[in-house]
């Protein structure tokens, strides 16, 4: 077993993570500004840096504590599948599998555009859920009540993660593609967690299928992790 100690550039946190698990990892803990890599050769870890010779582990165990719970925003108890504490009083209980896609929760960007849900998505609402990774917000979109949830990504393999069929969130329609495929004002909200450049060439089409935007992915002029909404 051996492990690769990866600083993570500005804007690049979902890529990599994307990679390292596209390339085999076998498990990853993340920290503010790295992330730590497993992998069962040493030829896998070198493609990210320089590996170290890991010593006999529990990797299942320390995997599973990497992921604690986190309360998000006022309404969100984000958890892995494999956590058996219950939601605190109030809380709405967000699995998510950290092995799944983009869109974890630990990441910044994903907390705000959770936080930022809380106020604008309403019961009823139709949501559009752009570059949809995970799955993450549109689980997040049904919980908070909303009447139609739509997935769309560019990566296929998104599909099944956003398969939602439980008895909680229900089945949320997935396609793949992008915004530029939907008709103008078909959704009362979208949320779109992407990376700044591609947000920008995307911005017009997004504010023409809804009249309401959550938008992150991207850093403000201070350097620090933003979301707006509009």
């Amino acid at each position: 077993m051996y492990s690769v100690h990866i600083v993570v550039p500005p804007g690049q946190y979902e890529t990599l993570t994307a990679e390292l698990w596209e390339a085999g990892t076998l498990g990853l803990v993340e920290t503010d500004g790295s992330i730590e890599a497993f992998f069962a050769s040493v030829e896998s870890a070198r493609l990210f840096g320089e590996p170290s010779e890991c010593q006999d582990v529990n990797w299942v165990q320390q995997t599973e504590d990497a992921w604690p719970p986190l309360l998000v925003g006022e309404r969100f108890f984000v958890v892995a599948p494999w956590r058996t504490e219950p939601a605190p009083a109030g809380r709405l209980r967000l699995e998510i599998n950290p092995g799944m896609q983009c869109g974890t929760g630990q990441h910044p960007c994903t907390r705000l555009c959770l936080a930022a849900m809380e106020t604008i998505v309403k019961p009823g609402h139709a949501v559009l859920d752009v570059g949809s990774g995970s799955g993450i917000l549109s689980r997040a979109a049904k919980l908070l009540g909303a009447g139609r949830v739509v997935a769309c990504d560019l990566d296929p393999d998104a599909a099944q993660a956003v398969a939602l069929r439980d008895s909680v969130t229900g089945d949320v329609p997935f396609f793949i593609g992008s915004a530029d495929a939907v008709r103008a004002g078909a959704f009362d909200v979208v949320v779109c967690n992407i990376g700044d450049v591609v947000l920008e060439d995307l911005r017009p089409e997004l504010e023409r299928v809804a009249p309401r935007r959550i938008l992150s992915g991207f850093q403000d002029e201070r350097g620090q992790w933003a979301c707006v909404t509009a």
